[in-house]
């Protein structure tokens, strides 16, 4: 088992000059580019119980750019466990990943959150005559992307079609003993998730 960060570094050698220089401590154009480009967002917090990882998408842009430091994101209708917000609140550290449909390349930020609900905010993002319930305003540490190679081994844009997976109301009705989900929550899901998208 590796121990020391000595016995990594052994192992891994130092790593080359174009995975330090990457890093910026602000959105630059091209940083920009992509982050106006991403409808999709991993956003991962710490907290008292642990750690949490959740996706964020949207139509379009699902981050914005407020200023060269100051990234924002509209919270959207999900499951109101908000394990998310609660780490934020407790914890201001977050790390969001970003994914460009058909593009390998991988955009990270490493910073802090503080989660607002200034009206005049939250106007800003109105959308299908909704507001969010808060925004998430994130002060960048860092920013920079991420080696291309886990994308492409994943051939994630390739189009193939998904595996049949347990659906949603299975998992549901296994976790219960068949007293939530199953079948009904299936087939009514898609005309819920239509309504409350926003």
């Amino acid at each position: 088992m590796i121990e020391t960060i000595e016995q990594l570094e052994a192992l891994y050698g130092t790593p080359k000059p174009a995975s330090l220089v990457k890093v910026a401590d602000h959105v630059t154009a091209e940083y920009g580019a992509y982050i106006k480009a991403s409808p999709f967002v991993a956003l991962a917090t710490v907290g008292p119980e642990g750690l949490d990882c959740t996706p964020r998408g949207d139509t379009g842009q699902v981050v914005f750019i407020e200023d060269d430091k100051t990234l924002s994101m509209p919270d959207w209708r999900g499951n109101d466990r908000i394990d998310t917000l609660r780490n934020i609140v407790r914890d201001p550290r977050l790390s969001l990943m970003f994914l460009v449909p058909g593009s390998n390349t991988v955009i990270r930020v490493n910073g802090t959150g503080r989660i607002s609900a200034a009206p005049e905010l939250l106007q800003r993002f109105a959308k299908s005559g909704k507001t969010p319930r808060t925004v998430l305003l994130i002060t960048i540490n860092e920013i920079y992307f991420q080696c291309a190679r886990a994308v492409m081994r994943a051939d994630l844009w390739n189009g193939t079609p998904a595996p049949t997976l347990p659906s949603a109301g299975e998992i549901l009705a296994a976790m219960t003993d068949g007293e939530v989900g199953g079948s009904e929550y299936d087939k009514t899901w898609p005309a819920r998730a239509e309504k409350t998208l926003w």
